[in-house]
């Protein structure tokens, strides 16, 4: 597949949103390189946010990682993420005093504890008192008991009808270069489908994650969505979202979509990207 220079593409906009694993980041750490990108973009005053589905960490803690890693341009202001859609969701709608149950770890239930929310871990339920419990949370992967905390999830949410909100859709994650590990989006969707009801989700490709990053982005600058790049590496929520939203798109292939399936996954899907790069390096 011919691809095209990601400085060529991202000098002819105002804005760009990225996302993180895979175009900013992989399972060694940051992308080799990245860090050029991001001092062309100051140079050239085109402002940068950071898109991401991961809701197991505070935009604080987000922004700390890429701190600690030497990418200093990436600030907590910079960090956009599905979490927050949710926070948002539960301070208007459950009501004070009850309790929101969640799937993840301690760090993940941040957004619903900044909202002034009560939380629960499933492992810390006790089924038979669940009159103060108002709502369920897929937060994160880890910090459970596979086996044991996903059935109990399932017969919690068999047993009680309530508001489910699902806050990272992704589905997997690369751990290594040839290997994927299961996302909680994909736990939701199992559980979902056993119980037969439906969740609320939120996060990329969805249109409201799109929204809050424009809403964003005009606290910045003057700009229409068609001077915003959207910059992914998976066609499924990175490139249909911003697509969707009316937004140019650079598909990336050094995340999820590898280079030799490029091709064929646009051709099978039918998302077309507006532009197909190697990656979002900018040598300087």
């Amino acid at each position: 597949m011919r691809t095209k220079s990601f400085r060529n593409i991202v000098k002819n906009y105002k804005a760009v949103f990225f996302d993180a694993f895979g175009v900013l980041k992989n399972y060694k750490g940051l992308i080799p390189g990245i860090q050029a990108t991001f001092e062309y973009l100051e140079r050239k005053g085109i402002y940068y946010y950071v898109l991401t589905n991961d809701s197991s960490r505070s935009p604080e803690e987000l922004a700390s990682w890429y701190q600690e890693k030497g990418l200093k341009y990436i600030t907590t202001d910079k960090i956009l993420s599905s979490g927050m859609l949710a926070m948002e969701f539960f301070r208007t709608k459950v009501t004070n005093g009850n309790t929101i149950a969640y799937l993840g770890t301690e760090n993940s239930a941040h957004y619903i504890s900044s909202a002034g929310l009560k939380t629960i871990a499933v492992r810390d339920i006790n089924m038979d008192n669940l009159e103060h419990i108002e709502s369920f949370a897929f937060l994160d992967d880890e910090g459970f008991n596979w086996n044991d905390d996903l059935n109990k999830t399932i017969n919690l949410l068999r047993k009680k009808n309530m508001t489910v909100i699902v806050a990272n859709t992704d589905y997997n994650y690369p751990v290594n270069k040839n290997d994927i590990s299961v996302a909680i989006g994909a736990l939701a969707d199992l559980v979902e489908n056993i119980i037969g009801k439906n969740f609320i989700r939120f996060g990329k490709p969805d249109a409201q994650m799109f929204l809050l990053a424009y809403e964003r982005t005009l606290k910045d600058i003057n700009v229409k969505r068609n001077e915003i790049l959207m910059v992914g590496d998976t066609l499924y929520t990175d490139i249909i979202g911003g697509n969707k939203f009316g937004l140019d798109t650079a598909l990336v292939l050094s995340g999820n979509t590898l280079p030799d399936m490029a091709n064929i996954r646009i051709s099978s899907s039918g998302i077309i990207p507006t532009y197909v790069c190697d990656s979002a390096v900018i040598d300087i």
